[in-house]
């Protein structure tokens, strides 16, 4: 199977079948319901194990259908991977970063929002945490719903603060968490976006921008990809693998270092030879940047599912525990069923939701090549490495989001500069008595020229703004033409709106839902 992209492919199998979509996603909770209640051992309670396992199975459904699009959203927006294999891609990393890195032990309490020493019994912890997965569940899914990619960890906090506040009162909540989780929703994108936009500024400056693309593509492209493969293992041992193999950042770092060098070594002889087949234009460049982009999207998705998965599991983990012991723990060990429940329903809900935000993140914010694309996964990268150490709180789907957003702000400047200086230049050349074939020959040496050449250019006209300065209607026409926007602001109002109330909005509904749930255990 071809897995780069298609452009007669432009939906998976399951696509307009939306009915049989819910079906599946439907039979998968159920049956993760009944597997609960045949296969729990020694619990007090299998018929509230079930329904645990059947909202667990629906909140990593909608992981699946959400979060995943961030890893792979990019790859398939540049053409480096068809909508088909990103999602295969995706979902058999997924479920493998959760079923081989996911631990044998999580946190019952995400984030240490609450104190669950204050939550006087198991029950009312159970109901806790029940309505807190549910409430995370549904919010993604209206998110998913909306085509705004949110971040499931704030989705799950939101559920466990609501819930226990209903529970114990404003005194539960750990405020300074939560103050913390606020910030990210600026740290993240923005360092997501600002690392994107430089690292998308050094490939023009050092390789589009010049004169002969190939040969500066031969220097710098294996020095990206050893980049790549140095931040990509940092996080990897960081992140992804954190669970089985803890280390600490130096120790990661040099491991990670000696990985990429032996990588640089042996991709460069391989760069050299696909350069020289190819033509001196940007389309060629930028095909150089496929086999990392797929490597990014499967790595990426594999420590998403190492870490990620806990927001769906670990809520399921604690209610288990609390039935198994009769008593609230800070931390629950989780049988394999359920880490397949997280695992394998991530790869259910990104293979029958996932295409929706994959096309939201890939398309529908700004244009992605394969060059920006690659900026974007090395900022989600090289940001959680740097957020870890310097212990900020970051969400990986506002930093990839971020990221796309900082690279397409980045070419709105760029263009718009760029058409400011032509628009210029083509003024100043009539207005110097130039003839059409003067100014258009003056036009193609700027457009052209590489940078050194084009700041030369630039001198010129600055030397020829002294004698002729610029008149009112040709300040307009300078004016118009720096008014292209390349990245959609609706896109940008309607995910920012969607963080902002993503905490708040599941809280609130994970507290209604925790009283209804009280309401039926008191009446029982």
């Amino acid at each position: 199977m071809d897995l780069t992209n298609n452009p007669k492919e432009e939906s998976t199998l399951l696509s307009g079948h939306e009915y049989i979509r819910v079906l599946i996603a439907l039979a998968f909770v159920m049956l993760s319901g009944f597997y609960a209640s045949a296969n729990g051992v020694g619990i007090s309670n299998l018929s509230i194990l079930a329904i645990a396992a059947a909202i667990g199975a629906y909140m990593a459904i909608n992981i699946g259908a959400n979060d995943v699009a961030n890893n792979v959203g990019p790859a398939v927006g540049s053409k480096a991977l068809s909508m088909t294999g990103a999602i295969l891609i995706a979902a058999i990393f997924e479920a493998a970063g959760a079923l081989i890195a996911g631990g044998n032990v999580v946190g019952t309490i995400k984030n240490g929002i609450i104190n669950p020493n204050s939550i006087g019994d198991a029950e009312t912890f159970i109901w806790v945490m029940m309505a807190a997965l549910l409430a995370g569940a549904i919010w993604l899914n209206l998110a998913t719903y909306l085509g705004a990619p949110v971040s499931t960890t704030h989705s799950i906090v939101g559920g466990v603060l609501g819930a226990g506040v209903a529970a114990g009162g404003l005194d539960i909540a750990n405020w300074d968490k939560l103050i913390a989780i606020v910030a990210s929703w600026v740290i993240s994108p923005v360092m997501g976006g600002v690392i994107a936009a430089l690292f998308l500024f050094y490939i023009k400056r050092s390789i589009t921008y010049k004169n002969d693309m190939i040969d500066a593509a031969k220097k710098v492209v294996p020095l990206l990809v050893g980049m790549m493969v140095w931040a990509f293992s940092t996080y990897l041992i960081l992140k992804g693998l954190k669970k089985l193999w803890e280390l600490d950042f130096i120790t990661a770092a040099l491991i990670a270092f000696a990985i990429a060098l032996t990588v640089y070594f042996f991709i460069r002889p391989m760069v050299d030879k696909a350069a020289a087949a190819l033509k001196n234009d940007k389309d060629a460049v930028n095909s150089l940047f496929t086999l990392p982009l797929i490597v990014s999207a499967a790595l990426l998705s594999f420590a998403h599912g190492a870490n990620d998965v806990a927001n769906a599991i670990g809520p399921l983990a604690a209610i288990n525990d609390a039935l198994l012991t009769g008593a609230v723990s800070g931390k629950a060990t989780i049988p394999l069923w359920i880490m397949m429940v997280g695992g394998i329903g991530i790869a259910v809900g990104l293979a029958l939701f996932g295409p929706k935000l994959i096309k939201t993140v890939g398309s529908e914010i700004t244009e992605l090549d394969k060059t920006r694309a690659f900026c974007v996964a090395m900022a989600a990268a090289i940001t959680v490495i740097i957020a870890s150490q310097l212990g900020l709180p970051v969400s990986s789907t506002h930093i990839a989001v971020g990221g796309i957003f900082g690279v397409g702000f980045l070419r709105e400047y760029l263009k718009q500069s760029y058409e400011k200086k032509l628009a210029s230049i083509i003024s100043h050349s009539e207005s110097a008595g130039h003839n059409g074939q003067q100014t258009q020959e003056f036009v193609r040496r700027f457009t052209q020229a590489d940078v050194a050449e084009k700041r030369a250019i630039l001198k010129e006209l600055k030397a020829a703004q002294a004698a002729s300065p610029i008149s009112s209607a040709e300040r307009k026409g300078l004016k118009k033409a720096t008014k292209k926007e390349l990245v959609k602001r609706s896109a940008l109002l309607r995910i920012a709106a969607a963080w902002v109330i993503t905490v708040p909005a599941s809280a609130i509904l994970s507290a209604a839902i925790f009283y209804m749930l009280l309401g039926f255990s008191v009446s029982r």
